[in-house]
């Protein structure tokens, strides 16, 4: 078996076998209601709703005028009953709608879309009519990526299957139960993108599935699939390395494609667009059901959860109506809660918050899983360099941000790094280098709104 792979990277316990065989169960919120962020990815949206007002599944509750925004939708038909902040994923405050169900099934979806006979236009306006966003965590509108400047020649669809997070396991699942659906919404993608005048002659938008080594097992339900929809010129499937961050969109295209993405620059620069597994998933329902993204599949792992498992739920159930009910935790065994995966994810202050279109997991750690020492002093060993697969200096940020020098900062990469946390994973002095490199990407922007304020003054 052929693998492609990266420089850099590190090899943190995978932790899949925790959930890898618990299929995705559908489980409704026992609250009966759901708290809805008004916004789940681009521009803010504003809420179309108030209180009181009766509202169907798959009806449009928030949006906004601005290209770069995706309308949001009730994923319950019920009652609209405050409009309030709420925690939410990275650990903020955000106005959201909640919905109290009425245990109606009456829907609001869009009708189907033949991806054949539509026009680009019409089918980037599916897209965002039906809110949908990009699922492995970044929530950027799909619409957007989906129509990239005329100047750029795409070639390539990747499909974003390495998985490459500790303990999440929910793409790997959506691979064995829902195979057809990743295939088709993959073709659909490839298809709207050859609707560009570029590439409406050439018809060379090829598509990629880059499955990480672990779930190899995967490959021969998606070989069957490929098929049986006569695709085998179109869609192929390329091994990468199990390793982390395989699914850094940079570090996909480097391996499969054998091709650098600039500093500053994006996947589309390259020739690539690149879609998650559950944004495929979503982009099928759009077109084929006419459904909005209304609902999420996620993994709930960790050391301290006692049932690690994969659910589904309609958007907006807050994980306080799961926990206790859907899964189980140890007692007293919880010292962090986590939106995401334990290396990329966001750390949460309780279990009250809902589940996004973004989130992909939800990871309890017990205190030996947290890794909480103390930071000593950085001895230049120079591990977080060999490790970093954006070929950083670490060491040498951090440094340069100790002396308040962020124009030596982002010389040596500040505002290229991803956030990965493999610079701070195989660091023996346990410096908190990822949480140092956020502060310092927030001062370099606070530094340049200031800038950009003392401009319009004058």
């Amino acid at each position: 078996m052929k693998t492609h792979t990266f420089k850099g990277g590190i090899y943190p316990p995978e932790k899949k076998e925790l959930s890898a065989d618990k299929p995705i169960t559908a489980v409704f919120p026992v609250s009966n209601t759901v708290t809805i962020p008004v916004t789940m990815g681009g521009a803010p949206n504003t809420p179309l709703v108030k209180v009181g007002d009766v509202v169907k599944k798959g009806q449009v509750i928030a949006k906004s005028d601005a290209f770069m925004s995706a309308p949001v939708h009730a994923s319950i038909s019920g009652k609209v009953k405050k409009i309030q902040t709420n925690l939410v994923t990275g650990g903020s405050f955000a106005p959201c709608i909640i919905i109290e169900g009425n245990g109606s099934e009456e829907t609001d979806f869009l009708p189907p879309l033949d991806i054949l006979s539509c026009s680009k236009e019409e089918a980037l306006a599916r897209v965002r009519e039906a809110g949908i966003v990009g699922m492995g965590g970044a929530s950027f509108p799909t619409h957007v990526k989906l129509n990239p400047p005329s100047d750029k020649k795409i070639s390539y669809v990747l499909l974003n299957a390495a998985e490459c997070e500790p303990y999440l396991t929910v793409d790997e699942r959506t691979l064995l139960e829902d195979a057809q659906k990743v295939i088709d919404g993959l073709s659909i993608v490839c298809q709207i993108l050859e609707k560009s005048a570029e590439n409406e002659k050439s018809n060379q938008i090829k598509g990629i599935i880059a499955l990480e080594t672990n779930k190899a097992h995967t490959a021969p339900l998606l070989q069957e699939e490929i098929k049986k929809a006569a695709l085998e010129n179109k869609i192929s499937i390329a091994f990468v390395k199990t390793k982390y961050p395989q699914g850094c969109e940079k570090n996909i295209v480097d391996a499969i494609l054998n091709v650098e993405i600039p500093a500053g620059k994006l996947p589309a620069d390259s020739g690539a667009v690149i879609c998650n597994v559950g944004t495929v998933c979503a982009i099928s329902d759009a077109f084929r059901l006419g459904k909005p993204l209304i609902e999420r599949a996620f993994t709930v792992s960790g050391g301290a959860c006692e049932t690690p498992c994969n659910l589904r739920v309609p958007v907006g159930t807050l994980l306080s109506d799961l926990s206790g009910n859907a899964f189980k935790l140890k007692n007293g065994e919880v010292a962090k809660i986590i939106s995401g995966g334990p290396m990329m994810g966001f750390s949460m202050e309780s279990e009250n918050f809902p589940i996004a279109k973004g989130t992909s997991g939800i990871t309890f750690l017990t205190k030996a899983e947290t890794y909480l020492t103390q930071e000593d002093p950085c001895i230049n060993c120079g591990r977080c360099v060999k490790a970093c697969p954006m070929r950083l200096t670490p060491v040498l940020m951090i440094r340069s941000l100790k002396a308040d020098e962020l124009d030596s900062a982002k010389k040596f990469g500040l505002m290229d790094c991803i956030e990965c946390g493999s610079c701070a994973y195989v660091c023996p002095a346990n410096v908190r280098l990822v949480q140092r490199i956020r502060l310092g990407k927030l001062s370099v922007r606070e530094a340049l709104q200031a800038k950009k304020s003392q401009g319009g003054a004058k």
